[in-house]
């Protein structure tokens, strides 16, 4: 039998309708396992035994009003049931479930157990809702003995956080990977697919009051206002969301602003804008944040940068650390 802990912090998969629109509810608890009381059928035919034991969050959340302090709690809780339970499953809202894998991979140690993530577009209730096949995709994949590690599970596939990004609001495939790719329950991790916590001893203690400041460029966004973003005493550390291969303007005020941030011991994250980037050193106009002091993000994500940069300026990372941690996850 398979002791199977179940974290339910609330989204739209657990919803009920309200006067006032769409709610988190406790009603889940009682539906969400049905079709697998007992046992699972695997597409192997196999059979597993699941022994759930839930944590209901209080209060249960919209996705959109995640706080660093949520994934405090959540740390905790995680930390001390895995010695106790052989998978993790975290039912989750979509808004934020791509921000909240990357930081459980990059800050959770799994010990080589499955912690699987997965929510739904629609509530388990409503008619052709995507959660009851969200359910049995995270459910196979725990009982998969190959699966090991933080991943997501939606539209019937497992997704690696580590470069996930929610990419959809309309349909059921909500989510997606553009670098490290998806795959099948059935079959097993990849071996190109990023093992976050493994094979570093840089200390990963997380810290909710860290604060990280995203700065988007945009041509309507003046460079003296996102210059004036980038106040060492504002923030603990800092991503530029750039353009293309992670070029900007070479704006004196902005350059002067990095130099200055970087100097005073803060990191400065260069991440590219599109989707299937890659901010890397191809340009010249790109060669100046460089000079400035900015670390190339390479194929990072702001979601894997979020978590990235909270535990590098918790953990008082060096400019070394950062980059050898980017290389360790396939990111540049």
């Amino acid at each position: 039998m398979k002791s199977l802990y179940i974290l339910y912090t609330g989204g739209t998969i657990g919803m009920t309708q309200t006067p006032q629109g769409l709610q988190p509810s406790r009603d889940i608890v009682t539906t969400a396992l049905q079709p697998h009381t007992g046992s699972l059928k695997t597409s192997a035919a196999s059979l597993c035994e699941i022994d759930p034991t839930w944590h209901i969050c209080d209060p249960l959340i919209d996705s959109s009003a995640l706080t660093p302090q949520h994934w405090a709690n959540w740390l905790t809780l995680l930390q001390a049931a895995l010695p106790q339970h052989d998978a993790i499953l975290i039912l989750h809202g979509t808004d934020t479930l791509a921000y909240t894998a990357n930081l459980l991979a990059l800050a959770l140690n799994p010990h080589g157990k499955p912690i699987i993530l997965t929510g739904a577009q629609k509530p388990l209730g409503a008619a052709h809702s995507d959660a009851p096949a969200n359910l049995h995709t995270a459910l196979a994949a725990i009982q998969n003995p190959s699966t090991h590690g933080v991943l997501l599970a939606f539209n019937g596939k497992l997704i690696p956080p580590v470069g996930s990004s929610k990419t959809s609001t309309e349909h059921d495939n909500g989510f997606a990977n553009p670098h490290f790719g998806t795959w099948q329950t059935e079959n097993g991790q990849p071996e190109n697919a990023p093992a976050p916590f493994g094979g570093s001893l840089l200390q990963r203690q997380f810290n909710p009051r860290t604060r990280v400041v995203p700065i988007l460029l945009t041509p309507s966004n003046m460079l003296d206002n996102a210059a004036a973003q980038l106040n060492p005493d504002h923030s603990d550390a800092a991503i530029l969301l750039s353009y293309g291969h992670g070029n900007a303007p070479a704006h004196p005020a902005l350059l002067t602003a990095i130099q200055r941030y970087t100097q005073a011991g803060k990191h400065l994250l260069n991440i590219s804008q599109v989707p299937h980037g890659n901010a890397a050193a191809v340009y010249a106009q790109g060669n100046a944040l460089r000079q400035a002091g900015a670390i190339n993000g390479g194929r990072c994500n702001l979601e894997t940068a979020i978590a990235l940069m909270m535990l590098a300026a918790a953990n008082r990372w060096t400019r070394d650390d950062v980059e050898s941690e980017l290389q360790r996850l396939r990111l540049v």
